[in-house]
């Protein structure tokens, strides 16, 4: 991270313990300097947020393990570990955003991880949490992630995704969540949005997919996905 985005994210901090978070933190802590928005947003789409369709993903048999026990991300910086640990508590092992990090190095400024945290970061957390097998894949293309997805209902693997919100919203920054479900015969991607104010919707696995192939400036990398299996 250089020193001038250090001070922005510092600065960021500041404004967010002083009550500015809605309007300050999320542009300085993830904007990645790419204009999205003459992206069209999937709100506009019908399945987006469909009640039937919603139904039909959570009773998908991973997407069940999740829906007594989800939890949104406590900060405008955590959804990380919001994600590892709803997929925790998933698999069955309590866990607690306020605790998830213990261990693991990741530094915190006033509750808040400074600058987010990259997927390979994110995997190794996910590794010391979880003991599992843990895959971050930053290379995929559309049918090698196509390829994936029917493992969102294996019940033995889980999802994280790491996306930005531009190429599907037409506005925001950088962002994971847990992948809990597919629907195949819709081509319908269940993404479990560890923000309260998207809240779990749903997508079409090419849009998705334009989410995920952007580079996280940051990592210096593309964003990517990470499979955690036994």
């Amino acid at each position: 991270m250089t020193r001038a985005r250090k001070f922005l994210v510092g600065l960021g901090a500041v404004a967010l313990l002083l009550g500015g978070s809605a309007v300050v933190v999320p542009p300085l802590l993830f904007r990645d300097g790419v204009d999205y928005s003459k992206a069209v947003s999937i709100k506009a789409d019908p399945a987006f947020q469909d009640a039937a369709l919603l139904e039909r993903a959570w009773a998908l048999p991973v997407a069940a393990q999740y829906k007594a026990g989800l939890e949104f991300q406590k900060n405008p910086s955590f959804c990380g570990p919001a994600s590892v640990v709803n997929v925790l508590k998933s698999l069955g092992t309590p866990s607690s955003q306020d605790t998830v990090l213990e261990g693991s190095g990741v530094e915190t400024t006033g509750g808040m991880v400074m600058g987010g945290m990259t997927l390979d970061q994110l995997a190794a957390l996910a590794r010391l949490k979880t003991g599992k097998k843990v895959t971050a894949l930053h290379e995929l293309d559309l049918a090698g992630f196509r390829a994936l997805l029917p493992q969102a209902n294996d019940p033995a693997t889980r999802l994280i995704l790491n996306f930005h919100r531009g190429p599907v919203f037409g506005k925001g920054g950088g962002h994971h969540s847990p992948i809990a479900g597919y629907l195949a015969g819709e081509d319908l991607v269940f993404v479990l949005d560890v923000n309260d104010s998207f809240k779990p919707w749903l997508v079409k696995s090419e849009r998705l997919y334009e989410a995920m192939n952007t580079v996280d400036k940051g990592a210096k990398l593309k964003r990517g996905l990470l499979v955690i299996e036994d």
